[in-house]
C-alpha cells in the first residue's frame, strides 16, 4: 500500500504530462499500481470510515483473535477487510497499550546502590546445579560485585553484602530492592518493614534498605541490566570444581571484564567512575562483625548435630547435652559451656549428608576393635616368636570381649620366667588346646622345676 505522500507524487507528475511507464522508473512502483492511483481504486494505507461500535464487545467475546471478530462482523452483515480490523484494534489499544514515556533516574555519587537475586545454571563438579546470583550494583558508577550461593536466605544475605560493601570500598545511603521475603518481613514498596537483622546491618553500615513498589522493577534497571550481562558474558562455556571456585571466578570477572568495559551511558568504565564514587560512600567500620548464625542443638544419640539437614558429629561424652552451633559461611564451629569441642567443614550443596571428624566416635563393632592390638597384646608380641603369637591369637578367639585379663596374666608369665621354660609350656598348651592360666602356669612351674631343679635322689644324699 501507497502513503498519502506518494499517492500526490504520482498525480504531480501525470499532471506534468510524465507518462505511466516514465512514473514506474522514476518511482520504482509497478505500472498496474501507478494505473490504479490515477484512477482512483488503489488501497489505502490508513483504513477509513469509524470502527463499529461494539468492536470492544466482538475482541472480548472472541478473546482476542481478530480473524474470530471478522466473522463474528460478517454473521451481522458486515464486511471488514482483516488489515481494517488490525488497525482498528490497534488504534482503540485492545490487544496491547500504548507506549508509555520512560523515565530517567539520576543518582549523585553515593546517593544509591541496588541489590537483586536471579537464579541461573552453573556446570559445577560435571554437573549442572541451580544457583542464586546476588549482585550490587552502585547508582552513580555502575560499579558491580556478584557471588553465588546454593540457597540465598537472610544469612548468605548479610554474608554477601559485607563481601560486596568490602569491595565497594563503602555503602551508599540508600539500597533499592525488590519485595522479596527474604529482606522484607511485611508490607511492600517504601512503606515495607524490612528485618530486623537486615535492618540492624544496614544501620551498621550506614545505609537503609527501600523495596521499589510492585510493578516498578525498572526502580532497579542498573542490577537488572547486570545480570542480563552476567548471563551473556560470564557463565557460557565456563566450568568450576567447587563453590569457592565460582565466586574466586566471579570477582575476578567483576574486576577485569564487567567493571573495566566501557559504558555508552557513562563514556567510560565504571572503574574510573567508582574512583570519583568512593569518596561520597559511607565508610567501612574499623572492625567487621564475624558473620555467623548461632543454633542451640542437643546433641543425638548417635553424637551428631543437626544443621541445615546435614548433620556434624560431637565427642561421644557430649551425648544428651545441649550444644550452642556457629553457622559460618564455609565452616561450622560446635561449642559447650564456652569451649569449642568440634569444628567442621560447612556442606554448602548437598542435603542428608554426616560429617565425621576422626576420634569423635568410637567404634560400635566389637571385632573391629579385636583387629586393633591392645597395649598388652602389642608387648607380648613384640620379638616373639611364631608358637607365642598362635598362642595369643588363639586365646584372644576363645575369649570373650578383647581377652585383657589373660593377656595381662600371660604377659607377667612372660615377664616373670625364664623364657625357655615359658615357651615350651606355651607349645604344650596349644597342642592341648589348653587356655587356662592357672594351669598354663603350673605347666610353667613343672618345665622350670625340671630343668632347673635336678635334685639328686636319696641314695646320693
Amino acid at each position: 500500500m501507497l502513503s498519502d505522500p506518494e499517492r500526490e507524487t504520482i498525480q504531480q507528475l501525470h499532471q506534468k504530462g510524465m507518462g505511466v511507464r516514465q512514473i514506474s522508473r522514476t518511482l520504482g512502483h509497478a505500472r498496474a499500481t501507478i494505473r490504479q492511483v490515477l484512477n482512483g481504486s488503489a488501497p489505502t494505507r490508513v483504513p477509513t470510515g469509524p470502527p463499529p461500535v461494539a468492536l470492544a464487545e466482538l475482541f472480548k467475546e472472541a478473546e482476542g483473535n481478530v480473524a474470530r471478530v471478522q466473522e463474528l462482523l460478517q454473521e451481522r452483515g458486515t464486511d471488514v477487510p482483516y488489515s481494517t480490523l488490525t488497525h482498528w484494534v490497534r488504534q482503540q489499544g485492545l490487544r496491547t497499550p500504548k507506549p508509555r514515556r520512560a523515565g530517567h533516574y539520576a543518582f549523585a555519587p553515593g546517593a544509591e546502590m541496588q541489590h537483586d537475586t536471579s537464579p541461573h545454571r552453573l556446570t559445577l563438579a560435571g554437573k549442572t546445579v541451580r544457583a542464586q546470583c546476588a549482585a550490587l550494583v552502585l547508582g552513580y558508577s555502575r560499579y558491580a560485585f556478584m557471588q553465588y550461593y546454593p540457597r540465598f536466605t537472610r544469612f548468605e544475605a548479610r554474608v554477601f553484602l559485607q563481601t560486596a560493601l568490602t569491595f565497594c570500598g563503602g555503602a551508599a545511603t540508600r539500597c533499592t530492592i525488590d519485595n522479596t521475603s527474604v529482606l522484607v518481613v511485611a508490607g511492600s514498596g517504601p512503606d515495607a518493614t524490612i528485618a530486623p537483622e537486615l535492618a540492624r546491618w544496614g544501620a551498621l553500615f550506614g545505609t537503609c534498605f527501600i523495596p521499589h513498589a510492585i510493578g516498578h522493577a525498572d526502580r532497579k534497571a542498573h542490577v537488572e541490566r547486570f545480570f542480563a550481562f552476567v548471563e551473556g558474558r560470564f557463565l557460557p562455556g565456563r566450568v568450576f570444581t567447587d563453590w569457592t571456585d565460582v565466586n574466586a571466578q566471579a570477582r575476578d570477572w567483576c574486576e577485569t571484564v564487567a567493571n573495566a568495559k566501557v559504558k555508552r551511558s557513562l563514556q567510560r568504565a565504571p572503574a574510573e567512575a567508582w574512583v570519583e564514587e568512593r569518596a561520597a560512600l559511607q565508610p567501612l567500620p574499623k572492625v567487621l562483625p564475624p558473620v555467623y548464625a548461632l543454633c542451640q542443638r542437643v546433641v543425638d544419640t548417635q553424637g551428631y548435630v543437626s544443621l541445615d539437614r546435614n548433620r556434624y558429629s560431637v565427642p561421644e561424652r557430649y551425648l544428651g547435652h545441649q550444644v550452642e552451633v556457629y553457622k559460618y559461611l564455609d565452616r561450622v564451629q560446635i561449642c559447650a559451656r564456652g569451649q569449642t569441642i568440634a569444628r567442621h567443614a560447612r556442606v554448602m550443596e548437598d542435603r542428608e549428608q554426616r560429617v565425621t571428624a576422626p576420634g569423635h566416635h568410637s567404634d560400635l563393632n566389637r571385632r573391629a576393635h579385636r583387629r586393633k592390638p591392645s597395649p598388652t597384646q602389642s608387648a607380648l608380641l613384640t620379638d616373639a616368636p611364631d608358637v607365642l603369637k598362635r598362642y595369643v591369637a588363639a586365646l584372644i578367639e576363645r575369649t570373650p570381649g578383647q581377652g585383657g585379663h589373660r593377656l595381662k596374666r600371660l604377659l607377667e608369665f612372660q615377664r616373670s620366667y625364664p623364657a625357655e621354660p615359658f615357651l615350651a609350656a606355651i607349645a604344650e598348651a596349644e597342642r592341648y588346646g589348653l587356655y587356662d592360666m592357672t594351669r598354663l602356669e603350673s605347666l610353667i612351674l613343672r618345665a622350670i622345676r625340671g630343668d632347673f631343679f635336678q635334685l639328686g635322689s636319696d641314695d646320693d644324699a
